[in-house]
């Protein structure tokens, strides 16, 4: 399975593309990129001093604060440290740069293993030197990447990507992957460029339906429902319809794209407002008659500028206790809007104008009031103490500007 791996420049606290253009919004070309389809992102940090290389961690941990799914990060190491920085930032890998002593780039295989740590490389020499070090994980940003993907083909375990311009002879002599410079306008277009590797020969990561239109049932106008549902939340954004080749063209390109009935033609999400669905999944309902896709929703699904189209109640009986997650929201968006409008009396607002100290001390004792009801045979006491500890722990949470989504993200990346 070939992968397709977006690469970005990290220089001056910011992201440029290898021709030397600033990609104006990183956040939202690395999201189009992994929602639309990319396996992976490549961050080379190209700082040369001690700040530029913290101002380009600092970016990067902004942008990561967005789902960014699997990363890779690196460039230059003088300390372990440097290794940790790369890492700290969410990624999955790290990757030394040309220039690390031998004795670090040991240091950061020990302590981080093969697997994490890699090795960028420009020539087949410093591929065989590092491969003698133990790295198996190999970068190549040049024209050299056909011939160290040959020169590295028959070693165990080693796993090299080379740059989309060496295509198809880099793929031939073993070349895990493909690394691009993917322009803006094409950062939604990932899985077009993984059916040009298909054409090639190349398995890659794409849908595969598992139902073909013909097993649909569609409706009086031939077209079937569509039921659009938020991947992260499962609310529900719109209703829309297909006809066969919006569905074929969805499931080819992973944009979600339908058909309207009011301008009889086909219509892709967002192509117009910017505001794109991409696909996590398709599923068809047990009469095979209405389809629900759960998507990645950029921006506004409803064209009133509305998060969903469903805003409106009719009736609504709904209260936050018959659901434990949305418990954990509504108290923590009540502590964080404390925090913005403080109220006179409010034990909330007193623990903020405390400070940290005060809320820390409040998170241990309510930790050791746990442990001690546990000791206790009443398991309502230590549901008690939960609930107390759970509190002060989100008021820990706003104060440091914490969200459920950031700490659900990072027990996701544990899976």
């Amino acid at each position: 399975m070939k992968k397709v791996i977006p690469y970005i420049l990290l220089k001056d606290g910011a992201a440029w593309l290898a021709d030397g253009s600033r990609i104006e919004d990183a956040s939202a070309y690395c999201q189009a990129c992994v929602s639309s389809g990319a396996d992976e992102l490549l961050f080379a940090d190209t700082s040369q001093s001690e700040e530029a290389h913290h101002a380009n961690m600092e970016f990067l941990k902004k942008i990561s604060e967005n789902d960014l799914g699997t990363f890779t990060a690196g460039g230059s190491c003088h300390h372990i440290d440097d290794v940790k920085k790369y890492l700290y930032t969410g990624a999955a890998h790290m990757f030394f740069a040309p220039g690390a002593s031998e004795e670090l780039q040991k240091e950061g295989l020990n302590r981080f293993k093969a697997e994490r740590a890699g090795y960028l490389t420009a020539s087949v020499k410093e591929a065989l030197d590092a491969y003698e070090c133990g790295f198996r994980l190999f970068y190549c940003l040049t024209k050299e990447g056909t011939a160290i993907a040959s020169a590295l083909k028959d070693k165990a375990d080693c796993t090299v990507y080379c740059l989309a311009e060496q295509g198809t002879e880099a793929l031939k002599q073993g070349a895990a992957g493909l690394l691009y410079a993917v322009p803006e306008k094409n950062a939604g277009k990932m899985m077009d460029y993984k059916h040009e590797l298909l054409k090639e020969g190349y398995e890659t990561d794409i849908l595969n339906p598992a139902f073909s239109w013909e097993d649909f049932k569609l409706n009086g106008d031939g077209l079937l429902p569509v039921v659009v549902q938020d991947w992260r939340n499962d609310e529900v954004l719109m209703m829309a319809y297909m006809n066969e080749e919006a569905y074929q063209l969805t499931v080819k390109t992973g944009r979600m794209t339908y058909f309207s009935r009011s301008r009889q033609s086909l219509w892709i999400k967002g192509e117009t407002s910017g505001h794109f669905q991409y696909v996590k999944s398709l599923k068809i309902d047990c009469d095979q008659d209405t389809l629900l896709a759960r998507v990645v929703q950029i921006g506004a699904a409803c064209h009133t500028g509305n998060r969903s189209c469903f805003y409106r109640d009719i009736v609504n009986r709904e209260t936050a206790g018959s659901s434990p997650y949305k418990v954990l929201e509504s108290v923590y968006n009540t502590i964080a809007d404390r925090k913005i409008h403080p109220r006179e009396g409010s034990y909330t607002n007193y623990l903020f104008q405390k400070g940290l100290d005060k809320i820390l001390k409040k998170v241990g004792e309510e930790a050791t009031e746990i442990v001690i009801a546990a000791k206790n045979p009443e398991p309502q006491e230590i549901v008690y103490e939960l609930g107390d500890f759970l509190y002060h722990v989100m008021v820990l949470m706003a104060d440091k500007g914490i969200t459920w989504e950031d700490v659900a993200r990072e027990l996701a990346d544990r899976e």
